[in-house]
């Protein structure tokens, strides 16, 4: 499966344009402010029908414009697909598959990696950035293990409401009891597909970043719960169901649970440097990536923003060759076509003024 174009509309500073994508590394290259991000955050929206930058949907759009678009086509063993992500200012967001709403998108496409500089709080930032990526990355790998999440959110929302409904005085405390069942049950197959999911992250993510200039590098999953069983848990519930009902919300459970990145020890997100942290990011997608191709025989696209800024040569060239191993595409960002050594194989796109023009043995052309 692979990205055969993208084609924009009315997204932030972007040309109406459409641009073809190599087969291996693409490589946008100009100046700050040029559109280069824009670029990659209008590929991964029209593939996952959201920004991979904001929450607010209407930001993508472009001033005096009335809706962004982004169509994305795939190519599988000749077959085409079309992904549409718009948004209007007064509909709000529609995406499309081959131009009808499925709820398979995300099994119609490949799964994506972005390191992006504001992505860095999945290093440096709170605990509930990395439980999320976490969880996305089981569900890319194994996604019949994706259910144990939703069904964790469905049972704790219900049990937060019924914990309000108590202090109020409109429920009992004891029917808290069957959601606490739910809870144990859906709690416990969630942290050990959590833990799995680390155990196989673990020494691909300790390789890479000592590639990337790391020392004593480890990932590694820390559960609120010592639970080893749903009765177990259901019990430690039991045991602070007072403390809940006195805060409002349920204070023990997976919800809480913490995925540590460490460097000899120390936790990244407090001691670590802005160069170590955006090197801790980076190998942890090259980890993911490494366990897709065993797991699945297929590699992520991954869409990598100003990752070389802060390479030293020998790492640019160590990046690329993990790029090229292993199949699936890349689109990379860099102010110059430089920072990619010249060994390395790719397309070449330079970004001017929101348009990507391709560049072809010196010459350019209108991509």
């Amino acid at each position: 499966m692979r990205v055969v174009s993208l084609k924009t509309l009315g997204f932030r500073n972007l040309a109406p344009a459409e641009v073809e994508l190599g087969e291996g590394i693409t490589l946008l290259h100009g100046a700050n402010g040029a559109g280069k991000t824009n670029l990659l955050e209008a590929l991964y929206m029209g593939l996952a029908g959201r920004s991979c930058r904001t929450r607010a949907d209407r930001e993508t759009i472009a001033f005096g414009e009335a809706l962004s678009r982004s169509e994305v086509v795939l190519e599988e063993m000749g077959e085409r697909r079309e992904f549409l992500c718009a948004v209007d200012r007064q509909s709000g967001r529609r995406h499309l598959v081959n131009g009808s709403v499925t709820t398979e998108a995300a099994q119609l496409r490949p799964p994506i990696a972005v390191f992006m500089p504001d992505r860095l709080a999945l290093v440096k930032g709170p605990p509930a950035a990395r439980r999320s990526h976490l969880d996305g990355f089981v569900a890319a790998l194994r996604p019949a293990r994706a259910e144990a999440r939703r069904r964790y959110a469905r049972a704790l929302a219900q049990r937060n409401a019924l914990l309000g409904r108590i202090r109020s005085g409109s429920a009992p405390s004891d029917s808290l009891d069957a959601w606490d069942t739910e809870i144990a049950e859906a709690g416990t197959e969630l942290m050990d597909t959590r833990a799995a999911a680390v155990e196989t992250l673990a020494s691909l993510f300790a390789a890479a970043a000592v590639e990337l200039g790391l020392t004593e590098p480890a990932l590694r999953y820390s559960p609120r719960s010592r639970a080893g069983s749903a009765a177990e848990l259901r019990t430690e519930l039991l045991e602070r169901r007072g403390s809940d009902l006195s805060r409002g919300f349920s204070g023990h459970g997976p919800h809480l649970d913490e995925i540590a990145v460490t460097l000899g020890d120390r936790a990244a997100r407090r001691y670590a440097s802005q160069g170590q942290q955006r090197s801790a990011l980076l190998a942890l997608l090259f980890a993911e990536r490494d366990a897709l191709l065993a797991e699945r025989a297929e590699a992520p696209l991954m869409l990598l923003d100003d990752v070389t800024s802060e390479l030293d040569p020998e790492r640019r060239k160590l990046l690329c060759d993990r790029l090229a191993s292993g199949g699936g595409q890349a689109v990379v960002t860099a102010t110059e076509a430089s920072h990619l050594p010249a060994s390395c194989e790719r397309v070449e796109l330079a970004v001017r003024g929101g348009a990507a023009i391709r560049d072809v043995g010196g010459a350019s052309d209108a991509a």
